[in-house]
């Protein structure tokens, strides 16, 4: 029981250290879709 509880609460703080990057970068213009590269990019008309 204190073993599950101990997962849970790790697996919790890596999903929110892993939301807050994600968010901080597409803050910052950074994602996984974009590169910042337009002349290279195939998702654009």
């Amino acid at each position: 029981m204190v073993g599950t509880a101990i997962v849970l609460v790790i697996l919790i703080v890596v999903v929110t250290i892993a939301t807050k990057s994600l968010i901080k970068d597409k803050k910052n213009g950074k994602s996984i879709s974009c590169g910042g590269d337009c002349k290279n990019c195939h998702g654009c008309h």
